[in-house]
């Protein structure tokens, strides 16, 4: 049985054409599970009258309380039946296959609970905006290599290249990922189940766009842009506490990450070592001295180690700051 967990906030505007993609599938789904987190537009109007035609039972469930993303979709896919669920987004398209392909992948692969796979970009008028979602999280072919090999989680500690609506995921893998914790602000569900997952090398990707991922300014949530690097003469005029603020939330983030972790079943404990040592090096980042004399030992350990690129592959750069700023 296959199943679609889909959750919903104010979506009516692209709702249609990501509802009508779904009917389209050349392997047909068995139930669309729709968890609305307190719409204020018609968007659970638009779900019933689609419900009056479409090939599948569609069941509604409309939240009394604003849940959020990741406790919305934590619920959803509770509610679904299927052996196979694939998370679906209000407001991007499928292509025809995609239910097909993620379903053999998952048959064919038996030792594997989850797939994901790349997207085509488009905006809020459908068309291509050239470029697709792994070109986007820099999930290129170095990246796919080490992926297969065994090392996902080490991809995934340094940043999250797994986008929840491309993921089909199987039922009976839930118990080992409920509850998702919410005291982590940057890793929302998807983010979550593939750092899990990939922790057991149970997850793996289909390299092809299943789907085309909408960016526009009102989604919940989406892709961050890229930072823009930050030049040597502004590193050398800023404000130290400027610079240490992001050091500082990444070094908690990442504490916060590796804790839950490290007390969760079925994680082995051997492959937190490289979180562990990234935690370490940010944390050293943050609290460097403010004599840079006394810089400087710290920070020749940390590029001799190899350490500084957990901060960038450019990793002379963070280097050069944290010895002159």
């Amino acid at each position: 049985m296959i199943s679609v967990a889909m959750c919903t906030y104010n979506g009516s505007r692209f709702l249609p054409e990501q509802l009508e993609s779904i009917t389209r599938q050349t392997l047909p789904v068995d139930e669309l599970i729709v968890c609305d987190d307190g719409s204020r537009d018609n968007t659970i109007e638009i779900i019933r009258a689609f419900a009056e035609k479409a090939p599948f039972p569609i069941h509604i469930y409309q939240n009394e309380l604003n849940l959020g993303s990741t406790k919305n979709f934590e619920k959803c896919l509770l509610l679904c039946r299927g052996d196979i669920i694939l998370l679906c987004d209000q407001d991007d398209v499928w292509r025809e296959d995609r239910v097909k392909k993620q379903v053999e992948y998952l048959n064919a692969h038996p030792n594997k609970d989850a797939v994901f796979s790349d997207a085509l970009m488009i905006d809020d008028n459908s068309k291509s905006l050239g470029n697709t979602l792994w070109q986007g999280v820099e999930f290129v072919d170095h990246q796919q290599q080490k992926w297969l090999q065994g090392k996902a989680h080490e991809i995934l500690f340094n940043g999250y290249v797994v986008t929840g609506a491309t993921m089909a995921i199987r039922r009976s893998c839930l118990h080992r990922l409920l509850p998702f914790p919410t005291h982590i602000p940057l890793l929302i569900h998807d983010g979550w189940i593939a750092l899990v997952l990939s922790l057991q090398d149970r997850i793996g990707f289909i390299n092809e766009c299943l789907i085309s991922y909408r960016m526009h300014s009102s989604q919940q949530v989406g892709l961050g842009g890229k930072l823009e690097p930050v030049r040597m003469r502004d590193r050398l005029k800023r404000d130290r506490e400027i610079k240490l603020a992001p050091i500082r939330d990444k070094a908690d983030e990442l504490e916060k990450i590796y804790l839950h972790l490290r007390d969760y079943p079925d994680i082995p404990r051997e492959k937190l070592i490289k979180l562990f040592l990234r935690l370490r090096h940010y944390q050293r980042r943050a609290t460097l001295p403010r004599n840079r004399i006394l810089r400087i030992s710290p920070v020749l350990k940390d590029v001799v180690s190899g350490h500084y690129r957990f901060s960038s592959k450019h990793w002379w750069l963070p280097a050069l700051g944290d010895l002159f700023e």
